[in-house]
């Protein structure tokens, strides 16, 4: 193996992985031809690493191949290319398992993939994962991603799957104990405007010591892709999964801690949605989203605080999503490139005050409009949490702001097309509230801030001694 810092070519790569007599295995991939075979039988000494290759591309073939005891409605799914790891690498292990010689390590690669299609009107994305040992005999580990295709031609998407398997293979077998390795090296010989990856698992026993969730969000941080998704409990889900066909519900927030009033916002929020026509419990997904710059300390990601504060929102029976996103308009072009039904943001008033400056716009040709029209389509209005007026103790709501000539207008078109919405059953009593001092309260041991939060969250952050907290002293 090379230098840590010299990126290897592709037939480098698979001529190595050819060359290590201890690796064989089979690939299987569906949907972007044998590009992931291709590049190791082209690199020469494939006989000491392929057993097989297959592409089962027929639907009823692949059913019969990879469902005989569990069906996968999906064929581009992650359930689907589970189901094709566990029946690639049985068969392989059952045929050659007591015949090849000693030192041998077992792998399956498999994939299966949406391409560009003949009228170019899909969406261009697929899963990919490899099943495999890392010592003789061993239980097998398990790494699953899933990937977009960006490319505007079918052969170059293939020629890309091809270049991404080749890095997965080769980082399991000699990254596999250095996580942010592992990750940056799926890129060797790629760029992200021609891929982005949006989902990794790693599982079994040598990988056990990863969290999946930091892994994640290195994902982010590398520029891999532009946000990560986690369930209530915890785990890492693909956000066109995750989203599909849902009504969403986004409130962004450092959630360091979470008080009164972040739950306030999110009970409130949710009350107003449910008075909408297309509301089902069933399809709405409420998401609490810290973008990137939140987890930030001193320079560098803190993982111990972001591991705290997703745990709490878990434990609140909250979705999250990390994103890089700064602007809003961001954070809605992202979303709605998914096939949600309706998207609300949930947003304090003095952000949104902020949302309304120009200067923050001044990178786009169309300045303010341009950023308003992509805030804004169809599926998408923003709740507004009302403040007090620090001095006089007044409510501030929508009715009770006024911009700048450049501004008003377009903000009164937001108002007369109910594109924002006052949130009116808010508890008044919480609008005092701010995060920041809360936290500053935490850190100095004054126990005023246990009136702040919920005593759940109070108990947590003294137990695990969160977010700096400091027991009072006499």
């Amino acid at each position: 193996m090379a230098g840590s810092d010299e990126i290897l070519t592709i037939p480098r790569k698979a001529l190595e992985v050819n060359l290590d007599r201890t690796i064989f295995g089979s690939f299987a991939e569906i949907g972007g031809g044998q590009e992931v075979a291709r590049n190791f039988f082209q690199a020469g000494g494939a006989s000491g690493t392929i057993a097989k290759t297959i592409s089962a591309y027929d639907k009823q073939y692949s059913d019969a191949i990879y469902c005989k005891e569990k069906s996968s409605k999906r064929y581009v799914s992650r359930e689907r290319l589970e189901l094709m790891l566990d029946a690639e690498f049985s068969e392989l292990v059952n045929l050659l398992g007591e015949i090849r010689s000693a030192g041998v390590r077992f792998f399956s690669l498999a994939d299966t993939v949406s391409t560009l299609n003949f009228k170019k009107d899909n969406i261009s994305h697929g899963w990919m994962g490899v099943k495999f040992q890392l010592n003789e005999g061993a239980a097998p580990n398990q790494v699953i991603i899933h990937v977009r295709l960006f490319e505007n031609d079918s052969l170059l998407q293939q020629n890309t799957l091809g270049i991404l398997g080749v890095n997965l293979l080769y980082a399991c077998y000699y990254f596999w104990d250095r996580p942010n390795s592992f990750l940056q090296s799926l890129l060797d010989n790629l760029s992200t405007d021609r891929l982005a990856i949006t989902m990794i698992h790693m599982s079994g026993a040598e990988l056990s010591y990863v969290d999946n969730r930091l892994l994640g969000v290195q994902l982010v941080k590398n520029g891999m892709t532009n946000a990560i998704m986690f369930d209530r409990h915890g785990n890492v889900q693909e956000p066109d999964d995750m989203l599909y066909k849902k009504n969403v519900l986004v409130f962004r927030g450092s959630f360091r801690p979470l008080t009164y009033v972040s739950i306030d916002m999110l009970k409130s929020s949710y009350s107003l949605f449910k008075n909408d026509e297309d509301y089902d419990k069933h399809n709405t997904l409420p998401l609490c989203e810290i973008t990137l710059n939140n987890l930030l300390s001193e320079g560098d990601f803190d993982e111990h605080d972001f591991l705290d504060r997703v745990d709490l929102l878990n434990e609140m029976g909250q979705n999250v999503m990390v994103s890089n996103f700064r602007e809003f308009y961001k954070l809605v072009d992202y979303m709605t490139q998914f096939r949600i039904i309706k998207m609300r943001v949930v947003i304090g008033i003095d952000t949104f005050k902020k949302v309304m400056l120009s200067k923050y716009y001044s990178d786009l040709k169309g300045g303010i409009i341009e950023a308003i029209g992509k805030l804004f389509p169809e599926k998408v209005k923003m709740y507004i949490y009302p403040a007090l007026e620090k001095n006089t103790g007044q409510l501030i709501t929508i009715s009770s702001l006024h911009f700048s000539a450049d501004t008003e207008f377009l903000f009164r078109h937001l108002v007369e097309n109910r594109k924002i919405l006052d949130i009116k059953n808010m508890n008044p009593r919480f609008l005092k509230i701010d995060s920041h001092e809360v936290l500053e309260k935490i850190r100095a041991g004054n126990p005023q801030w246990e009136d702040e939060v919920p005593s759940f969250i109070a108990q947590r952050i003294k137990e695990r001694k969160l977010f700096g907290y400091k027991k009072q002293t006499d």
